[in-house]
């Protein structure tokens, strides 16, 4: 059987036709639904908003009607990038070796930064 609204566990009837009067009327709208506009409904806190859209979304996920990932999304690029690292020649042999990093007293204090000048 396909799952519906009220096996969410603490929505009853009261809650299902106050979100049916919002235009949510099932799991999908609900798991779609933003926090602000659930927790619009009367008798649905933000908590309340967030655990029941989190509780629609698993409900769907179980019921093999998973929602569809969003395409080009901040995860996927940043594993893009990490895919590409540590292909070079020096694959790391440079860790930690910052250029032109002051020795002794003057360390971190702007001095000593950039080429060596020469001393004659």
């Amino acid at each position: 059987m396909k799952p519906v609204i009220n096996d969410i566990a603490g929505i009853g009837p009261a809650a299902v036709e106050a979100l049916a009067e919002h235009g949510i009327r099932t799991l999908a709208n609900l798991s779609k639904a933003s926090v602000q506009k659930i927790s619009a409904v009367p008798g649905f806190s933000e908590a309340r908003a967030s655990k029941a859209i989190a509780d629609a979304s698993e409900l769907l996920g179980a019921s093999g009607k998973a929602l569809p990932a969003k395409a080009g999304g901040k995860a996927d690029k940043k594993d893009k990038k990490k895919k590409g690292k540590g292909k070079g020649k020096n694959k790391g042999k440079n860790k930690g070796k910052g250029k032109g990093k002051g020795k002794g007293k003057n360390k971190g204090k702007g001095k000593g930064k950039g080429k060596k000048k020469n001393k004659k």
